[in-house]
C-alpha cells in the first residue's frame, strides 16, 4: 500500500509504503529521497536515469520524503552526481551526524520528524539553489535547453555543469525525464497515447514508447496497466 501527500517542505512531497513483498520500479524524476526502512534504517536515494529496480521484504515499512528537483544537494550537502542511480546509508554520507539524526528519529520515525531534518538541514544550508527551481520549472514546461540556458542567465557548459550538482546529470537528460512524466500524467488522466505524443513534445507516438522503454525499461501501456 503507498500513500502520498504535499509535505510542509514546499514542492516536497511525503510518502509512505507497505510492502507485500512484490518487486516494483521507481520512475526517474530528477529528484532525490531520505527514506526510512523498518529494515535498514535511514538512507538517500539518488537521482535515477532509468527505473531503479525494488525489492522489499513483506511488511517492510517505508517513510520517503521526496525533495523537489534541485532541493536534495542543499539538504543533504552532496552533489547530485555523486549520488546518481545509488542508495547510500544516511550514515555513510553524513558520519556522526546521520547516527545523530537516527538516534534523535527514533526507531520508528514519523513524517513531521523527517520534514523537520530536511527542513533544518535546508535553513542552515542558506536555502536551495534558486537556479535549480527554474530550470526544473522550464524545462518540465517543454522549453527547450537553449532557450532555458538564456532565461536563467547560464551558457550552455555552465548550466550543465550546474545541473549536474542540482539534479545529477545534464540539462537534457532531466527534460527527457520530466517530458516522460508529464507523457505519463497525461495518459494516465485518459488522454490517448497518440494525443499524449504530441502534447508532450514527442515526434509521435512511436517515439514516444521508445523514449518511455528506455527510461522505464517497459512501453507506455504496460506501464499504465501497473
Amino acid at each position: 500500500m503507498y500513500r502520498e501527500r504535499p509535505a510542509a517542505l514546499p514542492g516536497a512531497v511525503l510518502w509512505t509504503s507497505v510492502s507485500d513483498g512484490t518487486p516494483g520500479r521507481v520512475l526517474p524524476d530528477g529528484c532525490l529521497d531520505l527514506l526510512w526502512s523498518s529494515r535498514v534504517g535511514l538512507l538517500v536515494a539518488g537521482p535515477d536515469r532509468t527505473a531503479h529496480p525494488t525489492r522489499s521484504v513483506p511488511g517492510e515499512r517505508w517513510l520517503g520524503l521526496r525533495l523537489p528537483p534541485g532541493v536534495g544537494p542543499a539538504v543533504l550537502g552532496v552533489p547530485a552526481h555523486e549520488l546518481r542511480d545509488r542508495r547510500v546509508p544516511l550514515d555513510a554520507l553524513w558520519g556522526r551526524a546521520g547516527e545523530e539524526a537516527a538516534e534523535r528519529l527514533g526507531e520508528r520515525p514519523t513524517g513531521g520528524a523527517l520534514e523537520a531534518l530536511a527542513a533544518g538541514r535546508l535553513a542552515a544550508a542558506g536555502g536551495p539553489d534558486p537556479v535549480g527551481e527554474q530550470v526544473a520549472a522550464l524545462l518540465a514546461a517543454g522549453r527547450p535547453v537553449a532557450a532555458t540556458a538564456a532565461e536563467v542567465g547560464l551558457g550552455a557548459r555552465a548550466l550543465h555543469r550546474r545541473s549536474r550538482i542540482l539534479f545529477g546529470y545534464g540539462p537534457k537528460t532531466l527534460a527527457r525525464i520530466l517530458r516522460m512524466r508529464r507523457a505519463l500524467a497525461l495518459a494516465r488522466a485518459g488522454t490517448p497515447l497518440a494525443e499524449v505524443a504530441v502534447e508532450a513534445g514527442y515526434a509521435d507516438q512511436a517515439h514516444l514508447t521508445r523514449d518511455v522503454r528506455e527510461l522505464t525499461g517497459l512501453p507506455p501501456a504496460a506501464l499504465l496497466s501497473r
